[in-house]
């Protein structure tokens, strides 16, 4: 079993950037395909960012290219999600994930996962 606990969210003015992190728990970290999704509020949530097991590879929303990036330190049981040139529609409740049977690809086309942290508020002012 994997808790994971989030951390790093708050208020940035638009074109601000934002560093959110997903402290893991457990010694099988690097077994674990890792994500970002977020719920705006009235909204269904969605995938934002993926990364591999190795971090080799990653998968982004398109609307969030170019301008997030996610990262992971298996010796630190942690990922981030380096979020910039933040708008208000990035404003939403981001949650970290885990699941070690799935791809990214697949973390990305079906929004199902294992584990699921708390989640972390950001909010983007105009």
């Amino acid at each position: 079993q994997v808790q994971l606990v989030e951390s790093g969210g708050g208020l940035v003015q638009s074109g601000g950037s934002l560093r959110l992190s997903c402290a893991a728990s457990g010694r099988t970290f690097s077994a674990y395909t890792m994500g970002w999704f977020r719920q705006a509020p009235g909204k269904e949530r969605e995938f934002v960012a993926a990364i591999s097991r190795s971090g080799g590879s990653t998968d982004y929303t398109d609307s969030v290219k170019g301008r997030f990036t996610i990262s992971r330190d298996n010796a630190k049981n942690t990922v981030w999600l380096e979020m910039n040139s933040l708008k208000p529609e990035d404003t939403a409740v981001y949650y970290c994930s885990a699941d070690r049977r799935i791809s990214t690809t697949t973390m990305r086309a079906s929004g199902l996962c294992d584990y699921w942290g708390q989640g972390t508020q950001v909010t983007v002012s105009s």
